[in-house]
């Protein structure tokens, strides 16, 4: 009704109103180059603090230690290196958190927030109790797979489907391994189990659960999507995908140029 009403008073076809307001919305979504530059950035700061951190520790004794002398002793010195390495990090997820509202909006929106609350204030608590090789462990963990993720938006964003699906997969294992197996079994059975319970254990305990649940929601979703693909041939989307909008937008602008 309101659309008949529009055409009457601009004296224009109803579906020439319909296709204004098309493109009118259209305007507010975000482009594909900021979309992919976007991308760009996480990729180029994921990759380098994942790799910069396997080389700042890889002569660090106590860090892989796998008889776990280390609980007897779990404040290990912060060396100028790695503590500009915390600055780096923190620093990182506290302008994520700054910038969600300004950035590409995603289907987890809430649970992006949610998450980034959870790391910033484990890695603040193990910077202040000095519990190094634990903050280290999880921001590790966190890194290891999201630069192959802003790598597969990349090649989507470029068309390159096949490639695109094959970084995909491996992006999944790698999420899988490092957040349901290493994560649970490194950071929380041997940290919170072995500690005894204090106040900051409790603090901690609580928001690696809360890690833990949005580790097990974002992988269901992503098996849920490769077992579509698999499946039913289902059209790939990534499992934190643009919005429903965006994405509809997007088809038809593909639909208009064939």
């Amino acid at each position: 009704g309101d659309l008949i009403s529009l055409a009457k008073q601009s004296d224009l076809p109803v579906k020439k109103v319909q296709t204004w307001f098309r493109h009118r919305r259209a305007k507010d979504q975000p482009t594909l180059m900021k979309k992919f530059c976007e991308a760009s950035w996480r990729f180029t700061f994921y990759f380098t603090s994942f790799f910069s951190g396997l080389a700042l520790l890889y002569d660090k004794p106590w860090f892989w230690d796998h008889n776990m002398c280390w609980l007897r002793f779990p404040q290990q010195p912060l060396l100028p290196a790695l503590g500009w390495f915390y600055l780096l990090e923190l620093s990182f997820y506290c302008s994520l958190v700054a910038t969600l509202p300004f950035d590409v909006k995603r289907k987890d929106f809430k649970e992006q927030i949610i998450h980034h609350i959870a790391t910033i204030t484990l890695i603040f608590v193990s910077y202040c109790a000095n519990l190094i090789r634990f903050g280290m462990i999880v921001m590790l963990v966190h890194d290891a797979s999201d630069y192959i993720l802003e790598l597969a938006k990349m090649l989507h964003y470029m068309k390159w489907k096949w490639v695109c699906e094959a970084v995909f997969i491996v992006f999944a294992v790698v999420f899988i391994i490092s957040r349901l197996v290493i994560f649970p079994l490194i950071t929380y059975y041997y940290f919170v189990a072995k500690f005894q319970l204090f106040l900051i254990s409790c603090l901690i305990n609580t928001f690696l659960m809360i890690l833990q649940l949005l580790h097990i929601f974002w992988s269901y979703l992503i098996i849920q999507m490769i077992f579509g693909v698999i499946l039913h041939g289902a059209k790939r989307k990534d499992a934190r995908s643009d919005t429903e909008e965006s994405d509809r937008s997007e088809a038809e602008d593909l639909a208009k140029k064939k």
